[in-house]
């Protein structure tokens, strides 16, 4: 008896969200339909004009948003930014360089500079755990 193996399928709004676009701005086909595991992989490995055209010029959804700007998407909400930018806007926004923009980049860089310092405390016990585990 053969088993025959049925295609994972998932809702476009997933599909979107692993190819890192805006949904409301892909072609109708895609938003209607649901996406295989195949096409997704197919997509990502050789992207259409239309997925092409996404990613380079957007609109992009919050997270590339946030990450083109160097910000968090909670970053992007407190400074009232709530819909998709397109990539023209996004550079706009980098010329502008608010002030709620330089303070949101300043907040991330404390962050990233706090992950790196307890990333570096736990290393250095995890160490020495290892160096009195090797000594007993």
């Amino acid at each position: 008896m053969t088993q025959h193996q049925n295609a994972q399928t998932m809702k476009p709004a997933t599909a979107a969200k692993k190819l890192g676009v805006y949904l409301d701005a892909t072609p109708a086909e895609f938003r209607e339909g649901t996406v295989t595991r195949g096409e997704l992989t197919a997509l990502q490995a050789d992207p259409p004009e239309w997925l092409l055209e996404l990613r380079r010029n957007g609109p992009h959804p919050r997270p590339v948003v946030a990450a083109k700007l160097g910000i968090s998407i909670s970053g992007l909400a407190r400074g009232g930014v709530t819909e998709a930018l397109t990539t023209e806007q996004i550079e706009a926004l980098k010329a502008e360089n608010p002030e709620w923009l330089q303070k949101e980049r300043a907040t991330q860089a404390d962050v990233r500079k706090e992950n790196v310092r307890i990333k570096e405390m736990r290393a250095e016990k995890a160490e020495k755990a290892t160096r009195a585990t090797d000594r007993d």
